[in-house]
């Protein structure tokens, strides 16, 4: 049985989880900082993305993600392991991203696992390292298929 503190530990950092997709997908980039311990690793490599500290991957993302049209990154509930002040998580994340390049508009849908590393500080959880693991891509151009009106309340 889970400890009152283990549960409000798992429940602070899915916090901190949910809050870093929020940060991202509404390009705040105050919000997407506070996720963070200032020292800590990102890894974006497996999307051809940097691995670096915290600022060098805020400044990537806040020059690369106003690029698209639009994001969602939605995550199911992390495996969670805490040992004292740290832990480690593992989220199954789903992200599709509305393009319009080179006249052609579409999804690419991106599956992904974030594997974190995170410590309690004095302002709650934050993530330590973050490494992003690729499971697949697919690409998704937009034909005009035609919406059905709504259905009718006539009789």
């Amino acid at each position: 049985m889970l400890s009152q503190q283990e549960i409000s530990d798992r429940l602070e950092i899915t916090d901190v989880l949910l809050r870093y997709t929020h940060a991202v997908d509404s390009l705040n980039w105050d919000l997407f900082r506070q996720c963070f311990t200032p020292d800590a690793v990102i890894d974006y490599t497996c999307f051809g993305g940097p691995r670096d500290t915290l600022e060098p991957v805020t400044e990537f993302l806040a020059q690369n993600m106003p690029n698209w049209l639009s994001m969602q990154h939605m995550i199911g509930p992390p495996l969670i392991e805490v040992t004292g002040d740290e832990a480690t998580a593992r989220t199954i994340c789903y992200n599709p991203m509305g393009f319009d390049r080179n006249g052609e508009t579409g999804v690419l849908v991106c599956g992904l696992w974030y594997v974190d590393r995170l410590r309690r500080t004095d302002d709650g959880w934050k993530i330590t390292e973050r490494v992003e693991e690729r499971s697949y891509v697919a690409r998704y151009s937009a034909d005009p298929v035609p919406v059905p009106d709504a259905p009718s309340d006539q009789t």
